[in-house]
C-alpha cells in the first residue's frame, strides 16, 4: 500500500518540477527577448517574462510553505 502511494507523490514531484523547469525557461527566454511574440511589442513579451519568474518562484515559496506547515 505504502509503494504505490509514495510512487503517486514521486510523479507529482516531478510533473511540478517538469512545469517549474519550463516556465522558468520561457520566462528567461522572453526576458532575454531570444523568444519573441509574433505582432507584440518587445516591451510586452519582457513583461510576460518576469511575470512568469515571478510566478514561478512565488509557486516554490508556496510549496515550501506548504509542506512546513502541513
Amino acid at each position: 500500500m505504502g509503494r504505490k502511494n509514495r510512487n503517486k507523490g514521486f510523479g507529482k514531484f516531478l510533473a511540478w518540477l517538469v512545469g517549474l523547469i519550463v516556465t522558468l525557461s520561457v520566462g528567461f527566454a522572453l526576458t532575454g527577448e531570444t523568444l519573441t511574440v509574433p505582432f507584440l511589442p518587445g516591451i510586452v513579451t519582457v513583461v510576460t517574462g518576469w511575470i512568469l519568474i515571478i510566478a514561478a518562484v512565488l509557486t516554490v515559496i508556496m510549496a515550501v510553505f506548504m509542506k512546513a506547515f502541513k
